[in-house]
This record gives structure tokens, C-alpha cells and sequence, in this order.
């Protein structure tokens, strides 16, 4: 598998990274399964394993060390903080502030059995913290050797660029990359952040370049959801009723066919083939999924593909504002009354 550089950190990974987070408590439940879907990953060429403390109230964590453990060195592990890990409502266990960061990181390194973090990442923008708190405590896990690099995750433009320009008021360690969501039905990054990530030399891990499985072509209009699929195991968390959706996957679908590919492969081709993407994260529950995914590992699309992906997509465009995966403060009401 290609593999291509980590920004500027001298790292090199994958063309497709493993997102963890549908093995175990948030979908595979079979242990043994989730350490064979990590393994037969890095088998099939992935040296990058992304996770986060919060999947699974840090059960995840525990499952991709478990998986690594005696090949570390193979692999580029990356983790994320910011939210709650577990239920409880205690506002200093969660959020990007130095006391919350301290904890979470010796939490995860437990969790992963690991003595350090390739890639950490905040997992979204706390608008309760300092960006300069942020930056300085990460800057000091760097030094500490307890973390190799830093990145954010589904940070809007700007803040990405006032976390760079805190970074170098303070002599800090900026942000290394930023981990977005990114797919043919989910284009807004290419607006702002991606410009933004390639004007400061940062790399990009895209999430849910599937849609959600979207992409997968498994869902019809007027037909059930397939069973554990995940809008049948997750209605809550999927517009499972999106006419705009169905009306733009039947438009692609016909497209993949005329090339030739499945639907999984061209969206996945298509969301690293843009300059501005690093990797790709592919999440899949079962090693059925995972072997049909690394097929798209070499598919390189032609101009009039791309061309005609962006007649049913037009670049810039997310379909579902929902998919961003984060909404700004400045939308609450409180900040709108007056």
C-alpha cells in the first residue's frame, strides 16, 4: 500500500488508516474478531491505528493494545481526548484544558499499554479553554516523549490557524494534523479546512469517507435497513430518511458501475485522491468488510470519473449539515438573543 508523509512530523503512513470504533461496545462484540480485524489490517499494508478514550468508555483503547501488543514498532498508533470517558457529569473530566489533558493522556498509555502516543489528537474545540492552555500542555507531552506529535479533529479553519499562530506566539509545538470527516456526500472541508491544513504543512485524516455507510450502497429507498446494519442498530444517529441522500447515491452508484467499481472503492479513491488528504479512515465491523475496503487500496480515478462525481456533488458541498460533526457555539441561542 502507498504509503505518503504524516505532514511535516517525518512520519509516513498509509493510504488507509483502521478507525477503531465500532470494535467493541459501539459494534463488534466479538473480542477475538476485533483483534484479527486489527491484525489482518496491518497484515494487508495499514500502519495506522486511530482510537480515542472516549469509544467505548476507553473499552476500545484496551482492545487495540491488546491487538498491537508485540508489534508496536509496525504500527502508527493515534488516539484522541476531549469528551467524557465513561458516565458522569464532572466538568473537569472532559474538554482540552491542561488538568484534563494530563489525566487522559497516563489514562490512555494504561489503557493502550504503550509508553507512548504517536499521534494525539483533540478530539474537538473546547470553547471553555484557552487555545494557548491547550496548546502548552501538549507541548509539554511532546517534550516529555509521552507523545510524538499532536493533531485536532473537526476543528473549523479558523481555529486551526489561531492554534498555529498560538503555537508560534509561545514557541509551542502547533498541531501536526487535523482529522476531519470527508466524503463524496460530505465535501465542506474542501471550502476552508483542507486549504487551511495545506497552507500550514499539516496532514489530514479523513473520517466516515463511507458516509456512514452511505457509500456502501447496502441502503435503498423504501426498503428496510439491513439488519446490523447501522441505521438499523443506530436509527437515532442516522437520517435514514434523506431523499437528497438516496437521489445522490443512486447518481453514484451508476457512475461506479460505468467504471466499473463498486461504490466502496470509488469513494474511497475519490476522498484521497484530493492533495490535500493524507489518509483515509476506514472503519469496518467485520473482516468481510475490511477485506472488501483494502481492495480499494490501489484504484486511482480518471478525470471523467471525478468529473462526474462532482455533477452529482458539487465541490464544497455537504448534504446533511448534521455530518460536520460538530456545530459552532455561536449558534446557541444564548449567543444569538439579544
Amino acid at each position: 500500500m502507498e504509503h505518503r508523509p504524516l505532514g511535516r512530523t517525518g512520519m509516513h503512513v498509509s493510504r488507509f488508516g483502521l478507525g477503531t470504533m465500532v470494535l467493541g461496545a459501539w459494534g463488534n462484540t466479538d473480542m477475538a474478531a476485533c483483534h484479527r480485524i486489527i491484525n489482518q489490517a496491518i497484515d494487508g499494508g495499514v500502519n495506522l491505528v486511530d482510537t480515542a478514550d472516549v469509544y467505548g468508555a476507553g473499552e476500545n483503547e484496551t482492545i487495540v493494545g491488546a491487538a498491537i501488543a508485540g508489534r508496536r514498532d509496525d504500527v502508527v498508533l493515534c488516539t484522541k481526548f476531549h469528551h467524557p470517558v465513561g458516565d458522569h457529569d464532572d466538568p473537569n473530566r472532559r474538554g482540552n484544558s491542561r488538568r484534563w489533558i494530563m489525566t487522559a493522556i497516563d489514562d490512555s498509555l494504561r489503557r493502550l499499554g504503550v509508553d507512548h502516543i504517536d499521534l494525539y489528537q483533540v478530539h474537538r474545540p473546547d470553547p471553555d479553554t484557552a487555545i494557548d492552555e491547550t496548546v502548552d500542555a501538549l507541548t509539554d507531552l511532546v517534550r516529555a516523549g509521552k507523545i510524538r506529535a499532536w493533531g485536532t479533529s473537526t476543528f473549523p479553519a479558523d481555529e486551526i490557524v489561531e492554534a498555529q499562530w498560538a503555537a508560534s506566539r509561545r514557541g509551542a509545538v502547533g498541531p501536526h494534523t487535523e482529522q476531519p470527516p470527508y466524503s463524496i456526500l460530505c465535501r465542506g472541508i474542501e471550502r476552508e479546512v483542507l486549504p487551511a491544513v495545506r497552507r500550514h504543512g499539516m496532514g489530514t485524516l479523513v473520517w466516515s469517507p463511507l458516509s456512514g455507510g452511505w457509500l456502501t450502497g447496502k441502503y435503498r429507498r423504501d426498503q428496510a435497513a439491513p439488519a446490523g446494519s447501522r441505521a438499523d442498530t443506530n436509527p437515532d444517529h442516522f437520517d435514514g430518511s434523506n431523499e437528497a441522500k438516496f437521489t445522490a447515491v443512486e447518481a453514484l452508484q451508476q457512475i461506479a458501475d460505468d467504471a466499473g467499481l463498486p461504490l466502496t472503492h470509488m469513494a474511497l479513491a475519490f476522498v484521497v485522491q484530493h492533495p490535500g488528504v493524507t489518509c483515509a479512515l476506514i472503519g469496518p465491523r467485520t473482516e468481510e468488510q475490511l477485506a472488501d475496503l483494502l481492495g480499494a487500496a490501489d484504484v486511482v480515478l480518471d478525470d471523467d470519473v471525478l468529473d462526474a462525481i462532482d455533477t452529482v456533488v458539487a465541490p464544497g458541498t455537504t448534504i446533511n449539515p448534521a455530518d460536520v460533526g460538530w456545530v459552532s457555539p455561536g449558534l446557541a441561542a444564548e449567543q444569538r438573543r439579544r
